[in-house]
């Protein structure tokens, strides 16, 4: 049976630039894809969140520029947490799927590794 099942994952970027925020997005969101063998018409919204320290570039711009066309799409700011995760790119995919829960394969990229560790991943 088909449900919407939250796919999350994480990753920073090197610095607070457009190109710097696309390509760590665009690597997760590859990961993410591949991991899952996700198709684009399976997606139906997809949240993003970065640190207060990234404002160069949305990362839902690396989305479309993946063909992600057809998904709604929303970025936001995380809280701003004392001795939080800097330069932080986080997603929460809204998938159709018969996949279960235990079967989705998050991906905690980069400095962004230590997030599941810490307990920091934002549920």
């Amino acid at each position: 049976m088909t449900v919407v099942r939250g796919l999350r994952g994480a990753t920073t970027a090197d610095s607070n630039t457009k190109e710097a925020v696309l390509e760590a997005t665009k690597e997760l969101l590859g990961e993410l894809a591949a991991a899952n063998d996700l198709k684009t018409g399976d997606i139906a919204a997809v949240f993003f969140t970065t640190t207060q320290d990234l404002t160069a570039e949305f990362p839902a711009v690396a989305a479309r520029q993946m063909g992600w066309e057809h998904a709604a799409l929303m970025c936001g700011h995380e809280m701003n947490v004392p001795d939080g995760q800097p330069k932080c790119i986080r997603v929460l995919i809204l998938l159709n799927t018969d996949k279960a829960p235990n079967e989705l394969k998050t991906r905690y990229l980069r400095g962004a590794k230590n997030l599941r560790k810490r307990g920091m991943e934002g549920g």
